[in-house]
């Protein structure tokens, strides 16, 4: 959820921002009244590009069913609940009670609130716990590094052929190319090795935002 983007030089992001169509009043308005409720987790939200290339592939893709793991304050939750296919729905993981309540304030704001479950609690164990009969079209994959292998374990044999599943924070700042590694970092470096190696999947690798996996299930 990070909006870290130390690979590129302001000069590149302030181009980017200025070339890309700009978040709405509604996700402005979340950005800000996340940084004045959470200034300390801030940087848990994603970027205002990335949102916006995030939008654009939900619409082209048109998703019925859509699967985020990491909802924080929601912003990215209403980028993707934006191009729902009609009757289309989201399910959100999390398992901070008070980010979400603001997630769910800007949802009802959105009108999205109908198109939108939270579940609060493992992740691992909701995403287990999902009918085999509904499979995801699309989902994003945003929370504790750690879990990182283990939600993408769940999530592609649930993904139908053709599916997309985002992976965020994949570069997590620069860390994972330092010599000694952090906890966090080894597990992001670790599961991006596993995940190109993963010959159910096609993916890119971008370098929007703190980096994102873009992968297509086979």
């Amino acid at each position: 959820m990070a909006t870290g983007t130390e690979h590129v030089t302001s000069q590149i992001l302030d181009y980017v921002l200025t070339h890309s169509s700009p978040p709405d009043p509604l996700l402005s308005e979340l950005r800000a009244e996340t940084a004045r409720r959470f200034p300390d987790r801030v940087t848990l939200q994603i970027g205002a590009e990335q949102g916006t290339f995030m939008t654009l592939l939900s619409r082209l893709a048109a998703p019925r069913r859509v699967v985020e793991v990491g909802t924080f304050t929601g912003y990215s939750a209403i980028c993707l609940a934006r191009g729902l296919a009609p009757g289309g729905r989201m399910l959100c993981c999390d398992v901070n009670a008070e980010w979400t309540a603001l997630a769910r304030e800007y949802w009802a704001k959105a009108g999205l609130d109908g198109q939108i479950e939270l579940r609060l609690g493992p992740a691992t164990e909701t995403l287990r716990a999902l009918p085999a009969d509904e499979p995801i079209d699309l989902a994003f994959i945003d929370a504790d590094k750690a879990g990182y292998a283990s939600y993408w374990a769940e999530i592609v044999p649930r993904t139908r052929s053709g599916g997309v599943i985002l992976v965020d924070n994949t570069f997590l700042h620069g860390r994972i190319f330092g010599p000694d590694p952090d906890p966090d970092a080894r597990a992001v470096r670790d599961f991006n090795e596993q995940v190109i190696a993963d010959d159910r999947v096609e993916l890119a690798m971008l370098s929007i935002g703190d980096g994102v996996i873009f992968a297509r299930k086979k």
